[in-house]
């Protein structure tokens, strides 16, 4: 028999979505009749699968001792630990973290990654601080909650524990943290400022969207509102606020207009000269600002309601063409 206590981490979910995520090796139909046969109790009583978890519950498990094996694991598997300490932290409290992530790097791992991604990073800055220990935590990971591409800089949020990261995916999703972006783009637009709108398709074959008028299966409604903040010669810097976020939805709107990316050629930049391919080695893009405007109560999280925070303007390389 073993016994595992319910920590901060852990609490607030059901009993079925907690094993699963700490026993990965333990079939779904053996975790299910565990449960029906009292091999697992909560406090020393039956329980059902959407049992709900507090923190200080103490589970009993009479099950084979082959689904703890992963205890025996040393730093040596942690991946995490292979990706560098180097991050660009803008704002740091015990539940958030808020990230300047650099153009190149990316967020998550892909089919190209090797062992550097920002979410590593963070798990290993974590776990050096003594915040973070996949040996206790192993049902949770600390998690960034939005996303950027790999070629655009910029800010992330990240959240340290499992409560704050609850509440950061609400506030995203009823859009009560606002996300301001910096481009460059090619040419002059007409309007000092205006919205984009229609509905998206993405070609997953290709990695690419485009923007129709019309809906149809497969497609999502986006609008993208811009200001211009300043043109010269032949380029303009754009403040722009997303009102919906989908995948490379600044860029294809941006080149529904006319007007693309500097440095974006998967949507229609073109390069003038060598010397510009140099300076343009990514999109001209940043998260630059985010402010959090919560229209309800936010829980541990509720003192950063009216907060802003920016990237250092030295950090976003491509204002200095302009």
């Amino acid at each position: 028999m073993r016994e595992i206590i319910i920590n901060k981490n852990d609490a607030d979910q059901r009993l079925d979505k907690f094993l699963s995520k700490r026993f990965k090796n333990m079939p779904k139909s053996l975790m299910y009749k565990y449960i029906r046969t009292r091999y697992i109790k909560v406090n020393n009583k039956k329980c059902e699968i959407s049992t709900m978890l507090k923190e200080g519950d103490v589970l009993k498990l009479f099950i084979k001792d082959e689904f703890f094996d992963d205890d025996r694991e040393n730093e040596e598997s942690y991946e995490f630990l292979k990706a560098p300490l180097k991050l660009d932290i803008i704002y740091e409290d015990e539940n958030i973290l808020i990230i300047n992530k650099k153009p190149g790097l990316i967020v998550h791992p892909d089919k190209s990654y090797h062992f550097d991604s920002l979410i590593a990073r963070v798990l290993h800055y974590l776990y050096e601080k003594g915040e973070y220990n996949p040996k206790d935590d192993r049902s949770f990971a600390p998690a960034t909650v939005n996303r950027l591409d790999r070629n655009t800089g910029g800010i992330v949020i990240a959240a340290k524990n499992a409560e704050a990261l609850r509440i950061l995916n609400s506030k995203i999703k009823s859009r009560e943290i606002k996300k301001l972006y910096l481009c460059m783009v090619q040419g002059k637009p007409k309007a000092e400022s205006g919205t984009v709108s229609g509905y998206l398709e993405k070609n997953e074959s290709k990695n690419k969207v485009r923007i129709f008028s019309e809906n149809a299966p497969g497609r999502k409604y986006m609008e993208t509102k811009y200001r211009v903040i300043k043109s010269v010669r032949e380029n303009s810097l754009l403040e722009v606020d997303l009102i919906t976020g989908r995948t490379h939805q600044i860029r294809a709107s941006m080149a529904k207009l006319g007007y693309p990316l500097l440095g974006d050629t998967k949507y229609g930049y073109k390069k003038k000269s060598s010397a510009e391919k140099e300076q343009f080695k990514y999109q001209a893009l940043y998260a630059y600002r985010i402010t959090f405007e919560f229209q309800s109560d936010a829980g541990i999280l509720q003192y950063l309601d009216g907060r802003s925070f920016e990237a250092d303007s030295k950090s976003i390389w491509f204002i200095n063409f302009i």
